[in-house]
């Protein structure tokens, strides 16, 4: 690869060095990555085959969106390739939170128990279980409870502390696979595994639920495929391919999806309506593409961790250690170099690349926030994009890339604004 190639883009001829080495360094790792692309690929394949999907399919639903064979044909094959009884797939959920709301709301009645076994969960999430007492419409003004157990130093699942919160009111297990915006690992399937037996032989059978989100196939395995009874996600993260341009999903137990598929919807209508809006064919050729598109990121965020590390950064996860998400973390320890990682992301955006982030007071914060996206759709976390508090350590969290290419384009333009051009 000639260096004139990224010279146009400011790169510096140090940076471009260091690129070449990191991505000597990790020759062995993308073989790694490339691998697991290839088994969820040929797993998505089938499933598609499977359902027996054809162009017919693709028309457009409208209206209720009654019989909408393509729409079945969706949930059907999500299903198969998530391990799943049955599985809801629908524009009209529009986050990932919205989709796990479902879950919660369809599965818990007032007086029983919500316990989260990794921690307190993301922001957004807290809100939905009433964790602050002005969040109208959460699950405790409907009298459903709350409690949850903190993850072992090292990030995995503590199942002493499990056991020992579990009685006849928990209905609900909840895992966060994410790390989201926080210092501790992700998690993998064998840690879900590890929470589903622990919980299974304390003789419970509350309901394991699992937010999937950034987790779609970084690893071979989904987690209804590890015991789990539900999982959700937004495809305008690692199952949309980055096609999706809105839209989520519920895979797990037939029972518990319909009654997610009755909170999103009503009772009666459940998953019989919901129209397409002639989005079946991004949707089928999103999941189709997502198992490469996820790799192509997984190939960045490796990249990421290994040239920042040479330049003596600290990052996590490191560029070996075992992935649950497309997360990485990259921790600057002064403000300046994190505002020149992100706004070099959006300088090597292919949307907005000339808009210049500033650190603003984002809400549900407490304090300022630079963020760095120039996606395609609108929050769209498969695609790259950057973002980190502006305090102590100057942590930036990197996800996505739809191409390993623009990933690497940004972290070498970002060390070039620090080392300048030689």
């Amino acid at each position: 690869m000639t260096f004139a190639l990224y010279e146009r883009f400011g790169v510096s001829r140090d940076a471009f060095g260091l690129g070449l080495e990191a991505e000597r360094l990790l020759s062995d790792r993308f073989r790694q990555i490339a691998a697991v692309r290839e088994v969820n690929q040929l797993r998505v394949l089938s499933a598609l085959q499977s359902v027996r999907l054809s162009d017919s399919h693709f028309n457009m639903g409208s209206g209720y969106g009654y019989d909408d064979a393509g729409r079945e044909r969706s949930d059907q094959a999500y299903a198969s390739v998530f391990g799943a009884e049955s599985a809801l797939v629908r524009a009209q959920i529009s986050s990932g939170s919205q989709a796990i709301a479902a879950c919660l709301y369809g599965g818990l009645r007032p007086g029983d128990v919500l316990l989260s076994v990794t921690g307190k969960p993301y922001d957004t999430l807290s809100m939905t279980i009433g964790l602050s007492p002005e969040n109208a419409g959460s699950l405790r003004e409907f009298g459903i409870g709350y409690r949850q157990v903190e993850l072992l130093p090292d990030g995995s699942p503590d199942p002493v502390a499990i056991r020992g919160a579990l009685d006849p009111a928990v209905k609900m297990i909840f895992i966060q696979k994410s790390r989201g915006y926080s210092s501790r690992r992700s998690l993998l399937s064998t840690d879900i595994e590890t929470v589903v037996r622990t919980v299974r032989e304390a003789g419970s059978s509350a309901v394991v639920m699992v937010d999937n989100c950034y987790g779609e196939f970084v690893e071979t395995v989904e987690p209804c495929m590890c015991g789990a009874d539900l999982c959700a996600g937004s495809l305008i993260k690692n199952p949309g391919g980055g096609l999706c341009p809105t839209g989520g999903y519920v895979a797990g137990r037939s029972d518990l999806v319909d009654l997610a598929a009755a909170r999103l919807t009503v009772p009666g209508l459940g998953g019989h309506v919901g129209p397409t809006l002639g989005l079946n064919r991004t949707f089928a050729q999103g999941l189709y593409l997502a198992p490469h598109i996820v790799a192509e990121a997984l190939k960045g965020a490796v990249f990421a961790a290994r040239i920042f590390g040479l330049a003596g950064y600290r990052t996590a996860p490191d560029p070996v250690e075992a992935r649950g998400d497309i997360v990485q973390t990259l921790t600057f320890g002064e403000e300046e170099p994190l505002l020149r990682f992100c706004r070099a992301v959006q300088a090597a955006a292919p949307v907005d690349s000339h808009v210049t982030p500033v650190p603003w007071e984002m809400p549900g914060y407490d304090c300022p926030v630079v963020m760095a996206a120039g996606t395609f759709v609108q929050g769209a976390s498969i695609e790259l994009s950057a973002d980190g508090p502006v305090k102590p350590p100057y942590t930036a969290y990197m996800q996505g890339g739809l191409v390993y290419e623009n990933v690497k384009l940004a972290c070498l333009m970002a060390l070039s604004r620090e080392r300048p051009a030689t």
